[in-house]
């Protein structure tokens, strides 16, 4: 039986690239973009497999409507990525209270008007799956892109709340995350925070750094058969790298907050009175 999707964030990257791999095998696709013009050469490929809707994420009104819109033409949804989102660079320091806002509205309000707006249809029908993209910057933390970690670990907090909470109708969520890709998330749709002179030296550092920890980046047109082996899982997991270095980085801070955390053991319980 085909799967119904709706992607955000579909005109590039990972989005372009699972549409791709839903519609190639039979599925049908509800894509969102900026620009619905970026998706013209899949809607004459696949023709009416394929829904074309522009949106603004952050417009919880335009959210509802894009949904709506998607199970008019399909009739339900049976998996809902929310991959539309942006970089924002800057310091703890340079980072604007409005350029955090907006990071926060994208990469988090964003998804979570999606996921508000398909829960509904999927607890009518008792199933769907949930795919949140985030990040290995959603479980650890970089220099120069504080904003960013500040809205994926708040996604990755709500996703695994949201899991619990819906498991019982029959919905599952994984939250994917990326290490370093062929995307322009550092490129063309990154956003940068008006510098501060003294963070100069450090902002070389830490871009040595990054490039040191990336390696060879990921190509997101690889992606597709993972994300078609998630999808289809019958047990599907809540977390799942894409790459082979994420779970280095991670087991390094882990290791690092238990030995951090049990050092001080002593001084937590004497907290407790």
């Amino acid at each position: 039986m085909s799967k119904v999707w709706f992607i955000t964030g579909t005109s590039r990257g990972f989005g372009r690239e699972w549409a791709i791999a839903a519609l190639e095998r039979g599925d049908r696709v509800a894509g969102t973009a900026r620009d619905t013009d970026t998706m013209s050469d899949l809607v004459e490929r696949f023709g009416d497999a394929v829904l074309p809707l522009r949106l603004d994420v952050t417009d919880k009104q335009a959210v509802g409507d894009a949904v709506r819109q998607a199970v008019e033409r399909f009739g339900r949804i049976d998996v809902a990525i929310n991959n539309a989102g942006y970089g924002q660079f800057g310091m703890v320091e340079e980072i604007s209270e409005q350029e955090l806002r907006d990071q926060l509205e994208t990469n988090l309000f964003g998804a979570l008007w999606v996921t508000q707006a398909v829960l509904p249809g999927m607890r009518e029908q008792g199933s769907g799956h949930i795919i949140q993209v985030s990040s290995i910057g959603g479980i650890s933390a970089f220099p120069n892109v504080g904003a960013y970690h500040a809205s994926k670990w708040a996604l990755e907090g709500m996703s695994q709340s949201l899991a619990q909470e819906v498991a019982d109708f029959g919905i599952h969520v994984t939250l994917i995350e990326p290490g370093g890709f062929s995307t322009d998330w550092a490129g063309p749709s990154a956003k940068h925070a008006d510098a501060i002179p003294a963070y100069d030296e450090f902002k070389k550092k830490a871009e040595e750094q990054r490039s040191s920890r990336n390696g060879t980046p990921g190509d997101p047109e690889a992606t597709r058969g993972p994300i078609l082996e998630i999808v289809d899982a019958d047990e599907p997991p809540l977390r799942v790298f894409f790459g082979s270095g994420p779970l280095g980085i991670a087991e390094r801070d882990y290791e690092s907050r238990l030995t951090t955390w049990r050092r001080w053991q002593p001084v937590s319980e004497r907290a407790q009175g």
